[in-house]
């Protein structure tokens, strides 16, 4: 691949990543959020003007985002073009078991590096350089999913060419996790909670983090890290107490 091919490629694969984020985003956050925009605010932030100018900022930063993501994809390609990635397309070149163990292994991984690149970025001197901008939107809706710091941007997007060089996963599969990253960051972004609260009964979904945990991060700062999962947070005892209440009280108004 020639510089112009990659810089070609990469200008495609953000239109790509760009126009899916605006039309996906667009469409939770004005389905979901116009019938249940009670669930966890009483008023709606960017229903009024101050959080409309936060919203075109949030899409503003979401194309920078976008670049940097483009980027990280090309040379993902780029990788697995030379050779150099455990990405395989047959599924029988690795051992079945590979099949359902690389997404959980994925997953996995990603959650652990996200909690504690997460807690870090919370640190005092790198927060303002790298986080700051993402908790600008005190209030989240969609739209909240890509707006960061470019320097975060680089530090989420890191870990997919990194993990394809070790961990054995089918192309599919990977499309797929690549997939459920974006619908993950829109759920717990929106504001809106869309896990039932038959869920909280349910040992393995009640640990799946959705609106009401990673909003309440977003409010606090100081709690709710993880991804995913609850279980970096529970372990570490950065889960908010009033989690599990206010997941309760969000849910039964249905």
């Amino acid at each position: 691949m020639t510089t112009a091919d990659f810089i070609l490629w990469s200008c495609l694969l953000f239109a790509i990543i760009f126009v899916r984020y605006l039309l996906f985003s667009g469409a939770y956050h004005y389905l979901f959020r116009r019938h249940w925009k009670d669930r966890l605010q009483q008023r709606i932030f960017h229903d009024r003007p101050a959080g409309q100018t936060i919203m075109r900022k949030e899409i503003i930063r979401a194309a920078g985002v976008s670049v940097v993501f483009a980027v990280a994809g090309i040379a993902t390609l780029w990788l697995w073009q030379r050779g150099h990635t455990r990405l395989y397309l047959d599924p029988g070149e690795h051992h079945w078991i590979w099949l359902p163990l690389s997404p959980l292994l994925f997953l996995a991984l990603q959650e652990t590096y996200y909690y504690w690149t997460h807690r870090w970025m919370h640190l005092p001197g790198i927060y303002e350089r790298v986080h700051a901008w993402h908790h600008e939107s005190i209030e989240t809706t969609a739209f909240t999913a890509f707006s960061f710091h470019p320097l975060e941007a680089i530090i989420q997007a890191i870990y997919i060419p990194l993990i394809i060089l070790v961990l054995p996963i089918q192309t599919f599969i990977f499309l797929f996790l690549l997939a459920l990253m974006t619908l993950s960051a829109t759920i717990n972004h929106a504001g809106v909670e869309v896990f039932p609260a038959s869920w909280s009964k349910i040992p393995l979904l009640r640990r799946l983090i959705g609106a009401t945990h990673h909003d309440l991060h977003h409010k606090q700062a100081r709690t709710n890290f993880g991804l995913y999962f609850t279980y970096w947070d529970e372990w570490m005892g950065t889960e908010s107490k009033k989690y599990k209440d206010r997941f309760e009280r969000v849910t039964e108004k249905r």
